[in-house]
């Protein structure tokens, strides 16, 4: 077993990627309009930077595990380090559109590879007694790369060159690097099953069609019907590749994970809670820019709140877990994470900013908590073999959850300028938006209901009364604080 300095260093370092790849994935937002000017492009065509990066991620995620299993982890891990360090580099020096959209495919086929497969060394390399502590240190990034996204990409793009918003992730690629050769051990399976190609087109083009309706949806850049379209096509090609994958031997997404109850509850019941956090990042600077009529850089700054919450939450949430068990967190944090999420459309451009500053930092605290319940309950009884197929399954859930998220705030606030005859929007208009989001988090609660008491109690340390005395009596150590 590793040391423990060592132990939680690498989780460490697969959340500096992780945060990598959250905060690329945001940053560009805030900068498309200074990109669009100095391309000379028009800054609607220019969200093909951002769709053609999601739809690279959706193709390629599900193969992740398959790779990782056939090449070693460390060189899979470090190879998608270095793919998504030259598609920065590539869209620093971009100097037209498809120059753009090239180098970002690149840099999505880097990320879809560097978030499951860094997650499943993580799981590789941490005993489960500890995995709630270090599944905080992959959490946290993921709520600070949108909410510091924003803030960065208005900082460059106003005192720097756009440019700069990609050639920072160089430094922390070299250093990803050099850590992941370093303390990363290069684990594979001994078992390697043939790539399911037939799987990989069915299912990267349903994700790719799925994913890219939802991000277009509301938007008004892709045609209804074109959008109506590509949900309609992805969703045929993934029902293609469920009735594919029952009948493979070694499908490339591994669909009968879903039988390890606590695996379904934790992707299926977490994805409904992500739809929300997925379109928070969306909403909320349009609310304060659009809403309150604040500079970019001003509502990046008030939505850090956010990332600040998540961080506090980073010491608390094992030893919460672990006097309640996930049942009990999952359900009583899922009424108070999505009500967080709701009183977003409580906000007015009157509302003093010490009470918005307070509202997004405990709703950040929450919605951290929630993850990183959801996220460890999912790998508590998987199989060590079946690790890698589980990391690319939820890889992809997440994935999409997210889009829909995006997706759906989208549409909500699509639907309320066309009852509103295409006024400006204004800041009521964002309440129906936070509204729907915010109960489409709350239904996870369906699923959570279902769950054992102390289920997951490998990990969360929650055992029943009589279990921790048999455990006390026979010498067993406790899991580690």
């Amino acid at each position: 077993m590793p040391s423990p300095p060592r132990q939680f260093l690498i989780p460490m370092i697969v959340a500096c990627a992780l945060f990598m790849e959250n905060l690329d994935s945001t940053i560009i937002s805030t900068a498309l309009p200074t990109i669009a000017k100095a391309l000379a492009e028009d800054p609607v065509r220019l969200n093909l930077a951002i769709t053609s990066y999601l739809l690279s991620l959706a193709v390629f995620i599900p193969a992740s595990g398959w790779f990782a299993d056939r090449y070693g982890a460390r060189t899979v891990f470090r190879t998608a380090i270095i793919i998504f360090t030259l598609g920065s580099i590539g869209c620093g020096f971009s100097h037209s559109l498809w120059q753009l959209v090239a180098t970002r495919i690149l840099q999505g086929m880097g990320g879809a590879m560097m978030v499951p497969v860094g997650r499943l060394v993580m799981m590789r390399a941490v005993p489960k007694s500890d995995l709630v502590r270090a599944m905080t240190y992959l959490t946290v990034p993921a709520l600070i790369g949108p909410v510091m996204g924003p803030v960065l990409g208005g900082f460059i793009v106003t005192y720097f060159s756009w440019r700069w918003i990609f050639f920072i992730n160089i430094p922390m690629g070299i250093l990803g690097i050099v850590l992941a050769s370093i303390f990363i051990s290069d684990v594979r399976e001994p078992e390697r099953s043939p790539l399911d190609w037939r799987g990989f087109i069915l299912c990267g083009l349903g994700l790719a069609g799925v994913v890219f309706g939802f991000e277009t949806a509301g938007r008004g850049a892709v045609p209804t019907t074109v959008v109506v379209l590509l949900l309609i096509g992805g969703a045929i090609l993934l029902t293609l590749y469920v009735r594919h994958a029952r009948r493979h031997a070694h499908p490339l997404v591994d669909l009968s994970l879903f039988k390890i109850p606590t695996y379904f509850t934790g992707v299926v019941g977490g994805s409904f809670f992500r739809i929300g956090v997925g379109a928070t990042p969306f909403l909320t600077p349009l609310l304060f820019q659009l809403g309150f009529g604040m500079s970019a850089l001003n509502s990046g700054l008030l939505s850090f709140a956010g990332a600040v919450g998540a961080m506090l939450m980073k010491t608390t949430a094992a030893p919460i877990i672990r006097s309640f068990g996930f049942r009990h967190v999952l359900i009583g944090n899922a009424f108070i994470a999505s009500g967080f999420i709701a009183a977003l459309a409580l906000f007015r451009p009157w509302t003093p900013h010490i009470v918005i500053f307070a509202v997004l930092l405990a709703g950040g605290f929450f919605r951290s908590l929630q993850f990183t319940s959801v996220n460890t309950l999912a790998y508590a009884d998987v199989p060590v073999p079946r690790m890698s197929r589980a990391t690319s399954l939820q890889s992809m859930a997440q994935q999409l959850a997210m889009s829909i998220g995006v997706g759906t705030g989208a549409l909500a606030l699509h639907i309320t300028r066309l009852i509103g005859q295409g006024a400006a929007l204004r800041a009521d208009d964002f309440m129906p938006a936070f509204i729907t989001v915010g109960l489409i988090s709350l239904s996870c609660l369906f699923f959570f209901i279902n769950l054992s008491p102390y289920a997951g109690s490998e990990v969360s340390g929650h055992r029943a009364p009589a279990m921790a005395s048999a455990a006390g009596g026979i010498g067993t150590e406790g899991p580690a604080e």
